[in-house]
């Protein structure tokens, strides 16, 4: 049985006088350990007031998300064990407003970027739809397609990791792209190409990718980032002609 070692960034920006400072604290491993147990260890144990995140423990809400030993990632679905030193070291995920700890406000975040987008089906007969009308049809493989960019589960890694997004602020980043881009193949979204082109087709979206593929390393559902990225700079670039 190893002793893990944590180093952990503790800050609550909401206490007076509160400095970000990183804390140790040390814990007996046990089997199939993840780092969201030793968490709720620590925090059983050790520090009750210790911030962050956790909702489904199954690696589908994404609110568990954190830089763990320098890389986002999810806590749930990150073992202790896949490490080979026990020094672990945790930090909330940068680009996002703190909460304290390792929370932040991935949610404030993920609905203002669905605003501007407009992250929804646009259909001008979408207050006139009966709920008692059968859904148009759609080709297998076009739905497989969808849903696999609808399984992007918003954890926010993707962001943090994204060296772009860090230096523009308003950088769409790859789950904007994943957002629109779904909707993009959808055949019940009436928006056109050009309608498209207004969002993606500038600096803060498809063009202002430096393509170093950040979102794609850190993604915990692996989704495929540089495939969709390459297919949206080329429907912008035909929406040109």
């Amino acid at each position: 049985m190893r002793k893990l070692v944590f180093h952990i960034f503790r800050y609550d920006p909401q206490l007076e006088g509160d400095k970000p400072r990183m804390q140790r604290f040390e814990l007996n491993e046990t089997e199939g350990m993840s780092i969201f147990i030793a968490l709720n260890k620590i925090r059983a144990e050790q520090a009750p007031d210790l911030k962050f995140d956790f909702v489904c423990r199954a690696g589908i809400c994404g609110s568990c998300a954190m830089v763990i030993n320098g890389m986002p990632t999810l806590a749930c679905r990150t073992l202790t064990s896949t490490f080979d030193t026990p020094e672990i070291t945790l930090h909330p995920l940068p680009g996002f407003e703190l909460i304290g700890d390792l929370s932040v406000n991935t949610g404030k975040f993920m609905r203002a970027l669905s605003e501007r987008v407009g992250s929804w089906i646009h259909d001008e007969n979408a207050n006139n739809i009966s709920i008692d009308k059968l859904e148009e049809r759609m080709e297998p493989a076009l739905a497989e397609q969808i849903y696999e960019l609808d399984r992007c589960i918003e954890c926010g890694c993707c962001v943090s990791a994204c060296a772009t997004k860090a230096m523009k602020e308003d950088f769409i980043g790859a789950v904007g792209m994943i957002k629109l881009g779904k909707f993009e193949l959808d055949p019940r979204d009436k928006r056109t190409s050009k309608d498209f082109y207004q969002v993606l087709g500038n600096e803060d979206g498809v063009f202002g990718c430096m393509t170093l593929l950040g979102c794609q390393d850190s993604c915990p559902k692996d989704l495929n980032h540089q495939t969709q990225i390459a297919y949206l700079r080329r429907k912008m670039l035909m929406a040109l002609n």
